[in-house]
């Protein structure tokens, strides 16, 4: 991954949520630009809209960074080092020591339908993993490169085989990630300044000789349901469209993320879907489907010293919070160099599909907020244009005739205002206790919310409006 350039976490105490500063948002102009409820173009064909419809639905899906790196564990020689997956090029590491990390990387605990069914257990409903990270070595049996997990190391088994063929068994979708612009291990790619004399680069050359070749052994062989780019690097837009090309001709219903190109997404029919930021979500409503990835703790790769693991409450706040604004979370975990998903991240997935199962029907499928100004908008603060967080006491999402309610803040006196509805209100119950009194005040400017004196759920409670 790429290290965010602007972090958006919600500052949380125990399971209470609050409403980020402006401060903390500061001034947007980009990510702001693309979308809102009136603002986009978004028009799919038949065909665009039928490939991207499992996605829409899905909304939750798994990470994965995994590759040499891990072996490092945030250590190199002894010493504690930051940047995992990035470490080589943050720490200018050697790269000829760097490639020996392959002589050792024996990963004998990889279990395929272990990943698979503790994603399944949280509730996600694809899977994204690093088939190359920026270091350039291929988690896969590679043809167009001996620097891969086949050849160069000693555990001589294909993992994304393994993965997609566990995927297939137990329903979900496989997506992979792949660095077709950064790596770090060919002189001529983009990204590596340090070890190669004069930097010259040839990209073409490296897009012709590797990259590419890659990305069409990746579509002939596991069929990914997902191509997953990132840090596109010198790739020109002909070239991000040639790749494009080529993958919808091998796999027809590919989806592929907005970073094969840098820049504003390209949108239909190079691109499916768009990403925000690292850790950062979207401020508004976004037109165009989109997702956002994050992390359960500081890292992407697995860092032996990173004990900073999220709240549930904050990862199911960006779930949430992600639904609400058309979008899915795509969240990461760092699996060790023996492949195994350690228990802080297990347990805290199990947590988050256990709150799916009671409230899955206001995330599964749905599309988002009916209203589009719970979550602030832009103001003028000290003469500047900033974003303006509203207070963040709860979310709001859609399916047809049901308006779903996710209360983070359970208000002390039982009443909860809304915006007004068009429609009649007809019903409204909780997900989490169906039978419990939930009364309606509708009038021609509100909705009032009259709930019992209790939270049924002491990090997010939905209640369900039937129109």
């Amino acid at each position: 991954m790429k290290r965010a350039i602007l972090p958006l976490f919600i500052s949380l105490v125990g399971t209470a949520f609050a409403a980020p500063s402006a401060a903390q948002f500061g001034e947007m102009t980009t990510l702001d630009s693309f979308g809102g409820p009136s603002s986009g173009t978004y028009k799919p064909t038949p065909a665009e809209a039928e490939r991207i419809a499992w996605f829409r639905e899905a909304r939750f899906g798994m990470f994965m960074h995994w590759g040499l790196y891990s072996k490092m564990a945030g250590y190199w020689k002894g010493k504690k080092v930051t940047g995992g997956e990035w470490a080589l090029k943050l720490q200018r590491l050697p790269i000829e020591e760097y490639r020996e990390l392959a002589k050792e990387f024996n990963p004998v605990k990889f279990n395929a339908d272990e990943w698979v069914l503790l994603a399944k257990s949280a509730g996600m409903k694809y899977m994204v993993i690093t088939s190359k990270h920026h270091d350039g070595f291929a988690m896969f049996d590679s043809d167009a490169s001996p620097y891969n997990i086949v050849d160069a190391t000693p555990f001589k088994r294909d993992p994304i085989k393994e993965l997609k063929e566990a995927c297939d068994r137990h329903g979900l979708k496989l997506g992979l990630y792949y660095s077709h612009g950064q790596d770090w291990n060919e002189p001529d790619a983009y990204g590596n300044n340090w070890s190669f004399p004069g930097y010259k680069r040839n990209m073409d050359k490296y897009l012709d000789e590797k990259s590419i070749p890659q990305i069409r052994e990746l579509c002939l062989k596991y069929k990914p349901a997902i191509l997953w780019f990132d840090t596109a690097g010198d790739i020109t837009p002909a070239r991000a469209e040639q790749i494009a090309r080529m993958a919808r001709e091998l796999v027809p219903g590919i989806l592929i993320n907005s970073r094969i190109q840098l820049g504003k997404p390209r949108g239909l029919p190079i691109t499916d879907f768009d990403g925000s930021g690292d850790n950062e979500a979207f401020h508004q409503y976004h037109n165009v489907p989109w997702e956002l990835c994050g992390t359960l703790n500081r890292s992407w790769a697995f860092k032996e010293w990173d004990k900073d693991f999220r709240p549930v409450s904050e990862l199911l706040f960006h779930l949430i919070d992600a639904a609400s604004k058309n979008g899915n979370y795509l969240l990461n975990v760092g699996p060790t160099a023996e492949g195994v998903i350690t228990e802080p991240y297990a347990s805290r997935l199990r947590e988050m599909g256990s709150w799916l199962k009671v409230n899955g029907e206001a995330i599964y499928g749905c599309g988002g907020t009916v209203w589009g100004n719970e979550f602030g908008d832009f103001g003028t603060v000290d003469g500047k244009r900033k974003f303006i967080a509203a207070p963040a006491n709860w979310r709001c999402t859609t399916q047809p005739g049901k308006v779903y309610i996710h209360v983070l803040n359970w208000p002390k006196d039982g009443k909860l205002e809304l915006p007004a509805l068009k429609q009649k209100v007809t019903k409204a119950h909780l997900l989490a206790t169906p039978t419990a009194v939930v009364k309606i005040g509708q009038s021609a400017d509100k909705v009032v919310l009259s709930l019992p004196a209790n939270a049924p759920d002491p990090i997010a409670s939905v209640v369900c409006l039937s129109l």
